[in-house]
């Protein structure tokens, strides 16, 4: 009985070593507020905190937290949660979990970390995190706003206008030792901010665009080690951005401008002694517009003449005497909001692979892919030498630059040789859309050299990998890579190159799904649903580009419905439910505006823009004049506003409304044998006019009676095989479902044929023509260029959904968002060997990689922690598959759930698994 005894003091001794309280097997990782690292000068109140688990061993399950949330770093070290202390928690939530203790003010500073507790011991606390508030309320903010409202002799305010940038400094004295400094900055249109000589941030094109009529986002900056006791300089720069717009005096019942370039700054200085000063925007500041940046237009580009350099305009001595004072400006009028999402970044840098002579003094530079951002240049020349380069996507027969597709955009930048050395310059205030450069002025032969490509989009993670056997998919998921960050502009643009650039709601409506996969678009989206909000009329009328910097009330379903579906895609992908309890109230008044005003028959029948981009019967055409090729846009606003509804009814299920959810789920009903009754020909089992979309549509919406679906989805799959010889004929509405619709129906092998074509019209078809991004139109390389665009995303449809759920077999549970559970079903499809996939979700990361060979079906599987999974093995019996060299049923970690459909299910809990079959 001793020795039995002292074997199980040794288990436990070793099992606490192992799982014990000391963090040992299990730890926490990527503890996050609001989904952010250290987030600075945020104004939700109640934050939401997120952590990953990892640990070494299998089935890893939360079963408590405590989190402490301290005031001050000292305090949390020494673990006195005097904000909040949530005690033990018994919970396995570790994504957005709210935060609940005392009310936050403007300006507190919060330190925090968690403890949690597991089914295989204890992590120990977290290293410490912290998070800021911003600004909570209209009256925090101190001084005024200052700006020059007026143009200059150097300016011109014609159509294309052109307006220098503005500089803005302010000297002061921090009277004592200090302890801690933040700088609150809503420069518009945009800003860069110096302190003391040195950039505040590394951020660009800051801050992200809006309505500034309805709400304008400020940026929030720990400047603490930028500052000195004693004497010091703030300067600032202001561009014109989306404020003072790209084109004025044109158009104005359809672009909307705003005025001139203005500034409102706060800089909060704490002493060590707990005093403060705060050091605001007023008259005493100083200003000039007559600096080196001569003009700036996202449209037309940035000329920059380095002989006008103001030397040390940004520190302290620098003799402003001839430099006039700001003057106060009437402010933007929109609310004040902190910018919740990320900045603007350079977050590539690559290098140009040839160069080479058009003609006498005129280069051409080629990126080798098509990209958003700019050029860095490196030069020698004279003083006053001007170097002009000229963006273009695409080139023409003679070689020379295509610009025909970028409409009246001059898209071209200028810059000014100060002379005495090498010069290195990069733009401030503009970006292009481009893969091309032409170089006139070089005042010497360039190299390659002398030049990078500058990527520039928002600082979001990439959070998706994808590879396979078949090289076409690959290069499509790299082209979808390039085309998604091009447009992202702190808002989702339909394009980065012409005199466009709208965020148009019907682009995203499952793009952003699919975008998801890719990068963690979290924060962006739920950005974006604020400027669909504040966009909202009062009547309940929701325009087709929001922030409406085009004034676009065209009042139908398929493009506004965007907002809902937005929502819901922050739900299941990101666990985001405050974004639909915040936009619920609008979202339920454009679904009753829409209804009130465009019932017909019992449908909500307003359509615009049909399926747009359906492939035309003639290469040369942008939309096809065939009636045989377009849908009904009575049925794609009823098939759309039926889905919405169903949305709408899930919503309020969410938000515990089950009133309301009763009554969305019955008008839905009602609209369905509405639908049916107006569109659906019984003897032929065809909706309309029997295009794809038209069918596939009331299948993918569950509209379809349970008797005809078989019939209906035989009609689609017959029109794909036999009438479009195996390739796509759906636009942008139909090809949002079109590759899931024929996976779920059976038919995977079809979708895998129709992402793999290489001929028209297919994405294949636009990388074999040279394509290394995606473009607008199927038919990109032949149609009428003023709608042309090389780099757009709108056409991927539910493409990139298809290859993370159907082909690596990577999705998030219906019944569990956020991919808390996960559903590991791949789609084998012959001719594809091997996919290999990794996805980083709010839990961990998640990976795929299985290969078909000799009969046999390999898969290695990764799940995070505080996870399960359920997982297909296309086998038809449990005995049939092993993991790890063993019965899968009686692997560790494994369970035994079901035959379905013939595969074998099987659960499991996080870990790394290696399952094996013969097919």
């Amino acid at each position: 009985m001793k020795a039995i005894h002292v074997l199980l003091i040794l288990l436990l001794v070793c099992t606490s070593a192992v799982f014990g309280t000391d963090g040992v097997g299990v730890t926490v990782q990527r503890v996050r507020c609001e989904t952010l690292t250290n987030p600075e000068g945020i104004d939700a109140t109640r934050p939401r905190l997120s952590w990953e688990i990892t640990g070494t061993t299998r089935a890893i399950e939360q079963t408590g937290y405590q989190i402490l949330v301290a005031s001050s770093e000292e305090k949390l070290a020494a673990s006195t949660g005097d904000l909040w202390d949530s005690g033990k928690v018994s919970s396995d939530q570790s994504i957005q979990v709210a935060y609940a203790g005392k009310a936050l003010k403007s300006g507190t500073r919060c330190f925090w970390k968690v403890n949690v507790w597991t089914n295989q011991g204890e992590t120990g606390w977290s290293k410490s995190a912290y998070w800021s508030m911003g600004l909570l309320n209209y009256l925090d903010w101190k001084g005024r706003w200052i700006g020059l409202d007026r143009a200059f002799a150097w300016d011109t305010e014609t159509t294309f206008s052109r307006l220098s940038a503005r500089y803005f400094r302010k000297e002061f004295v921090a009277k004592k030792p200090i302890r801690h400094a933040t700088a609150y900055i809503i420069g518009l249109g945009l800003y860069e901010l110096y302190l003391n000589g040195q950039k505040v941030g590394d951020q660009v094109l800051a801050p992200c665009p809006t309505d500034y009529t309805q709400g304008v986002t400020y940026n929030t900056f720990d400047v603490t080690k930028l500052l000195t006791s004693g004497q010091n300089a703030i300067g600032t720069v202001l561009g014109n951005g989306r404020y003072y717009a790209m084109r004025q005096a044109y158009k104005p019942y359809k672009i909307k401008t705003f005025g001139y370039p203005k500034l409102l700054l706060n800089l909060v200085v704490t002493y060590t002694d707990g005093t403060k000063d705060v050091i605001t925007t007023d008259d005493s500041w100083k200003v000039t517009a007559d600096g080196p940046i001569r003009t700036n237009n996202e449209y037309d580009g940035e000329e920059y003449d380095a002989t006008k350099e103001l030397t040390g305009w940004n520190r302290v001595g620098f003799d402003d005497k001839s430099w006039p004072k700001a003057e106060f400006v009437q402010e933007p009028g929109g609310t004040y909001e902190a910018q919740m999402n990320e900045n603007m970044k350079v977050m590539q840098t690559i290098r140009p692979i040839s160069i080479k002579l058009l003609k006498p003094n005129t280069y051409l530079l080629d990126l080798g892919q098509n990209m958003a951002g700019w050029v860095r240049m490196r030069v020698k020349g004279a003083r006053g030498t001007a170097v002009t380069l000229r963006f273009a996507e695409s080139l023409q027969a003679s070689g020379e630059p295509f610009t025909r597709n970028l409409r009246d955009a001059k898209v071209t930048d200028v810059y000014t040789l100060k002379g005495g050395g090498l010069e290195t310059w990069e733009p401030t205030f503009v970006y292009h859309g481009f893969r091309y450069v032409e170089i006139t002025g070089f005042p010497s032969v360039p190299t390659i050299n002398d030049f990078d490509g500058r990527v520039v989009y928002d600082a979001i993670p990439t959070t998706g990998t994808f590879s396979s056997s078949n090289s076409t998919l690959n290069q499509i998921h790299k082209n979808a890579y390039w085309g998604i960050l091009s447009n992202y502009k702190g808002m989702p643009v339909d394009c980065p190159q012409r005199n466009e650039r709208q965020p148009w709601l019907g682009d995203r409506s499952t793009g952003a799904y699919g975008e998801s996969f890719l990068f963690d678009n979290s924060r962006l989206y739920a950005k974006w649903l604020t400027d669909i909000e504040q966009a909202q009329k009062a009547d309940g009328s929701i325009p087709d580009v929001a922030p409406a910097f085009w004034r676009y009330y065209g009042d139908n379903v398929t493009w506004p419905g965007t907002y809902l579906q937005v929502a819901d895609m922050l739900y299941r992908q990101f666990g985001d439910v405050e974004s639909i309890r915040k936009h619920y109230p609008s979202m339920k008044k454009w679904m009753d505006y829409m209804a009130d005003r465009y019932t017909t028959d019992g449908l909500v029948t307003k359509d615009k823009y049909g399926d747009w981009c359906v492939p035309p019967e003639s290469k040369e055409l942008i939309h096809a004049k065939d009636p045989a090729r377009q849908t009904a846009g009575e049925l794609l606003a009823s098939a759309t506003y039926i889905r919405l509804l169903v949305v709408m009814q899930q919503f309020a299920q969410l938000l515990n409304k089950p009133d309301e959810a009763k009554a969305f789920g019955g008008i839905a009903a009602e609209m369905k044998t509405a639908f049916n009754r107006k569109f659906l020909n019984g003897e032929t089992a065809h909706y309309s006019n029997n295009t794809v979309t038209a069918n596939l549509l009331p299948l993918a919406y569950d509209i379809v009676p349970e008797a005809a679906k078989n019939q209906v989805f035989a009609g689609i799959v017959d029109k794909i095989v036999n009438e479009n010889q195996g390739h796509i004929s759906t636009g942008v509405i139909g090809t949002q479902w079109l590759m899931r619709g024929l996976s779920a129906n059976g038919r995977a092998d079809l979708a895998y044929q129709i992402a793999s074509n290489r001929d028209y019209p297919s994405w294949g078809y636009m990388a074999e023509n040279g394509a290394t991004t995606i473009w607008e139109l199927w038919n990109g390389n032949t149609a009428n260029p003023e709608m042309n665009s090389g780099n757009h995303v709108m056409l991927l449809g539910d493409l990139l959904i298809w290859y993370y759920e159907n082909l690596a077999g990577i999705k998030s549970a219906p019944d569990a968002p956020a991919f808390k559970k996960i559903v590991m079903k791949p789609d084998l499809v012959n001719g594809l060997d091997f996919v290999k996939a990794s996805y980083q979700s709010l839990h961990g990361v998640i990976t795929s990689d299985w290969t078909r060979k000799a009969g046999q079906f390999s898969w290695t599987i990764s799940i995070p922690a505080n996870t399960k999974a359920l997982v297909y093995m296309p086998a038809t019996s449990a005995d049939l598959v092993s993991e790890s060299g063993k019965q899968a049923a009686k692997a560790d970690g494994v369970s035994f759930v079901r035959i379905e459909h013939g595969k074998a299910v099987f659960e499991v809990g996080s870990g790394t698994y290696q399952f094996m079959c013969k097919l």
